[in-house]
Formats: C-alpha cells, sequence, structure tokens
C-alpha cells in the first residue's frame, strides 16, 4: 500500500530512467498542445458553451460523445471537450477557476475539496476499467510473484493506487516489497517495451496498447478484483452550479446519455472519439470490446457506500487528513431516472471535426 510520503520518495527513481525521456516520442501518441488539438466546429450563436477537460482514457470517453452531441443538435448548451496530458494542470484550472468542470479521479476530488476547492462530484463517468498490466514474458500468475518488481501508477490520489493496495492486502504482500514509481499515463506502454519498469496499473487504453503491440499481458483486471469499480468522476465548480444550474443539468444528463450510447455502441464509440483522443481507432475498438465488459459506461451515480469506502481507503493511506460530509463532496440534484442514450449521427464527423491549420 502507498503512503503520500513512499510514493513521493519513490518518485524520484523515474528521473534516474534517463531513457524515458526518449521513449516519451514512442509512447502513444500523446496529447499534443491546445492550440493543435483538434478543432470542433458548430453553430454558437444564442447558446450556453462550456468547456470541459478531461484525459484521452476510457474513464473520460463519455466527455468527447457529450461535445460531438451537443455538436450535432441544435438545442441546450455547447460542450468543449479539452484534452489534457495528465491530471495536475487539469487540478489547477479548477482551482484558478479557468475550467469550471472537467473529469478527475475520486480521490483527486476529495482532496480538493479537503484543501477547500469548491468543486461537487455531480455524476461518474465510466465504470471499471483500469488493468494491471506486466511484460509477457513473465510467467507472474499472482501480485506476490511480482516482489521485488518496479510497478507504475498514474498519481497517488489515483484509484489505481487504491486497488492495488486492495490487492496486496489480500494477498498479504506488504508495502515495501514492490517498488512503485509515479508516470504520466501516456509513458507507461513506453516504459514497459523498454524494461524500464516490469508492469503498469491504469485506465485504458494504455493496457491494451501493450496487448496489441505484443510486449504486454493484463495480470488483473479491475472488475474482478474491486466489482464496479471507480476511478474517475464528473466534477463541477460550485460558482457554475449557483450561477448556472441549466448548463450543469445538460452536462451530467450529456454525460449520463452518452455513456447509455456508448455502452452499445462500443465499435462506434471508438470511431468518434479516435480524433478527440488523438489516438488509433483499432486500438480503441480492441479496448472497449476485448471483453466486452472491460469497461462499462453505466451506473454513473455512485452510491455513499462506494464514496464512502474510498475516503476511508485515503484516510488510511494517508492522502486524505479530514472526512469530509458526503453532502459536501456529493450533488445528486441533476441526475434524472429518464436518460436514454444520446442521439449520434456519425455521418456528420466530417462537418463537426476538422484539424487545426496551423
Amino acid at each position: 500500500m502507498m503512503s503520500r510520503r513512499s510514493v513521493l520518495t519513490i518518485a524520484g527513481v523515474v528521473s534516474g530512467l534517463v531513457v524515458l525521456a526518449v521513449l516519451r516520442y514512442q509512447s502513444l501518441q500523446k496529447p499534443r498542445p491546445h492550440t493543435e488539438e483538434t478543432y470542433h466546429e458548430a453553430p454558437t450563436a444564442g447558446r450556453q458553451t462550456l468547456t470541459v477537460a478531461f484525459l484521452p482514457v476510457t474513464c473520460h470517453l463519455t466527455c468527447p460523445v457529450t461535445d460531438y452531441a451537443s455538436k450535432t443538435s441544435t438545442t441546450g448548451t455547447q460542450f468543449d471537450a479539452m484534452r489534457f496530458g495528465e491530471f495536475p494542470p487539469i487540478v489547477e484550472a479548477l482551482k484558478t477557476k479557468k475550467l469550471l468542470a472537467g473529469f478527475i479521479t475520486v480521490p483527486l476530488a476529495m482532496k480538493m475539496r479537503e484543501q477547500g476547492v469548491p468543486i461537487r462530484i455531480c455524476c461518474l463517468g465510466h465504470r471499471d476499467g483500469s488493468q494491471l498490466t506486466i511484460r509477457k514474458e513473465n510467467p507472474a500468475k499472482s501480485l506476490r510473484d511480482l516482489v521485488g518488481k518496479t510497478i507504475a501508477i498514474p498519481s497517488p490520489f489515483s484509484n489505481e493506487n487504491f486497488f492495488i493496495t486492495k490487492l496486496m492486502r489480500t494477498q498479504g504482500v506488504k508495502p515495501d516489497e514492490i517498488m512503485f514509481v509515479v508516470l504520466p499515463p501516456p509513458d507507461m506502454p513506453a516504459a514497459l517495451s523498454a524494461k524500464a519498469i516490469d508492469g503498469f496499473i491504469v485506465a485504458e487504453p494504455f493496457c491494451g496498447k501493450a496487448e496489441m503491440d505484443g510486449y504486454g499481458r493484463v495480470l488483473y483486471y479491475a472488475k474482478d478484483i474491486w466489482p464496479n469499480y471507480i476511478s474517475c468522476c464528473l466534477v463541477v465548480h460550485e460558482d457554475l452550479i449557483r450561477d448556472q444550474p441549466e448548463v450543469v443539468r445538460d452536462l451530467v444528463r450529456g454525460i449520463v446519455a452518452s455513456g447509455e450510447w456508448a455502452q452499445k455502441n462500443r465499435t462506434d464509440a471508438a470511431r468518434l472519439v479516435s480524433p478527440y483522443f488523438g489516438q488509433n481507432e483499432k486500438l480503441l475498438e480492441f479496448v472497449l470490446t476485448q471483453p466486452a465488459d472491460r469497461v462499462t459506461f453505466i451506473h454513473l451515480d455512485p452510491t455513499d457506500e462506494e464514496i464512502q469506502r474510498i475516503m476511508d481507503m485515503g484516510l488510511e493511506l494517508g492522502l486524505l487528513k479530514q472526512r469530509t460530509p458526503l453532502s459536501d463532496l456529493l450533488d445528486r440534484s441533476f441526475l434524472a431516472s429518464d436518460i436514454g442514450p444520446a442521439t449520434i449521427d456519425l455521418s456528420r464527423m466530417k462537418d463537426v471535426l476538422r484539424p487545426v491549420t496551423p
């Protein structure tokens, strides 16, 4: 299990992995600067707009789907999905109110709220979808077989950290028996391929990338260790909730409807989000279908028990310092029970999506 202190200490190991500076260019199509990202065209006259932050991971897939759905509609709020490469810039943008909504991990949302940042969890973006991936030639059959190895995680404030902690406790692996390092998710496949690390635990499609390229295999699916596993959520600044509740209502409805659509249209979802993610369509189709329940996009209303369980683990690990009342953390008022699948017309992709001309 990983405390904040141990993670930060161990993370220093990464600085010694000079090879990663080169391998960054071989990793999974690392997100480009925002000035070079896909530009989304749609009429804006008379409509409110909102920018929503996301990472190019399947945990956040409902964000670009909602972007597209809003831009092929003439009513409601128009959403602009802004792609980031890692969580710290999203956190900073939310703190400074440069952005008022975005996708982050549940433990990170708890930490921000503990620090006084007025954000609320309004819904989830997915369930399941994180895996522990190791090198293909490694014969390991359990976590105990990885004692003495180096495993990468995306952040101490990630549910992947909590997932691996749960697995270590179940199998009796001590905190100091596995070395952990913190790496940005896009760098993990290249680090594994170069044997700079022995494995990584992260959201898709990076695990699928290692599988498809032939140097990695999944040792554990989160869904098999932690049923209905939760990683990321949609957070919204309280200023937006107070001043423009209709925009938040459109956003939450859009995310849930996008999840209902993606759950039933996985191949089409891969095609749609590929340009938003800057990732190969075949890779996204693989992680959305092999197996079909590798990641799910329904049941996006977390229970109090689920959120409390995550908070309890954060307190145990010393990552959280105080227990935040769930009434201060969650806002379910925008969730409705009658939300059906979004209406997605892929024939309009060329009209809505086009690359920026430098």
